[in-house]
This record gives structure tokens, C-alpha cells and sequence, in this order.
């Protein structure tokens, strides 16, 4: 009897998302160094691309729910504006284990694409700005390019102004 060959879903949840959905995209992988200070300035060097252009995923709780922020690595998330974004009065970042446990993905590597459990998401409205940009495509030294059109409605995300700096 022949053994039955295991089929491979290759590359992470967030690539697995985009293929699926015939969404156009380019995966750009780099050597990721563990003693990186930050993983998306990181990114955006080994890239060559733009700070601007590259953009981190953050988890935060706003009253008791979580939230996924997408900003630019070159700034910071503005908690206040994330809030008001999604209607809620208060937001702080969420704790970094139960990030990774809600999203199925590690710090550094966390994707808006692909997660464990769909969480609601805001996008930077300064994507809007650029044809494509860089997320994490779901593991440390691995990114995805795509536009922000196609970013926004896979994710249902709302776009509001919640990057400073």
C-alpha cells in the first residue's frame, strides 16, 4: 500500500490568506537578527524601502477588546486616536502573550492577515499615501507587499489618521 503523501500548505497563515484570495502580492524575505532592536526598522533596511512604507502590527486593548493597529515603523501608535477610531473611550497595548496567543503569531512576526481569531483593525491613514506597503507576512524576517486597497478589505479594517511621529 503506498504511503499517502502529506500535502504542504508551505509559507504562514498570512501567505496561505493572501493566496487563497487571489489577492496580488510580493513576499520579500531577509536574514532576521536576533539582536535587532526593532523588527520593522529592521525590515524597512533590509528591504531598502522606506520607513514610511513599512508597517508594524500592533495588538492593543481598547476597553477590554482587542485591536489590531497597523502603523508605520518610522512612528508610534497613537493609543487615543485608536480608541476614538474604533469608538471606544481607552486603549492600551495589550499583553505581548495573549497577542500571540489570540493572533497564532509570535512579537515581531505578528501579520493583520492570517490570524488565529479575526480581530477588528485599523490601518494608518498614511497608506493611503503609497501604492503598496510592507507588512509582516507571519514570522521575523519575512514581509509582505501589498497594496493598502487590498490590505483594508481583506482585513475590514477602518483607516483612520492613529500613527505619530
Amino acid at each position: 500500500m503506498a504511503k499517502k503523501q502529506k500535502k504542504s500548505q508551505g509559507g504562514t497563515p498570512a501567505t496561505v490568506a493572501l493566496t487563497a484570495s487571489g489577492t496580488p502580492f510580493t513576499l520579500h524575505a531577509y536574514e532576521h537578527d536576533p539582536a535587532s532592536a526593532s523588527y520593522g526598522e529592521e525590515a524597512a533596511e533590509a528591504l531598502g524601502v522606506s520607513p514610511d512604507r513599512v508597517f508594524k502590527t500592533l495588538v492593543a486593548d481598547v476597553d477590554g477588546e482587542l485591536t489590531v493597529a497597523v502603523v508605520p515603523v518610522a512612528g508610534q501608535l497613537d493609543l487615543k486616536a485608536l480608541a476614538s477610531a474604533v469608538g471606544g473611550k481607552r486603549a492600551s497595548m495589550a499583553d505581548p502573550a495573549l497577542a500571540e496567543r489570540t493572533t497564532g503569531y509570535v512579537r515581531g512576526g505578528i501579520s493583520p492577515l492570517g490570524q488565529r481569531k479575526r480581530l477588528r483593525t485599523v490601518l494608518d491613514a498614511s497608506a493611503s499615501a503609497h501604492e503598496t506597503i510592507c507588512i509582516s507576512a507571519g514570522r521575523r524576517g519575512l514581509e509582505v507587499e501589498l497594496t493598502p486597497t487590498a490590505l483594508t478589505t481583506l482585513t475590514s479594517a477602518v483607516l483612520a489618521p492613529i500613527g505619530r511621529g
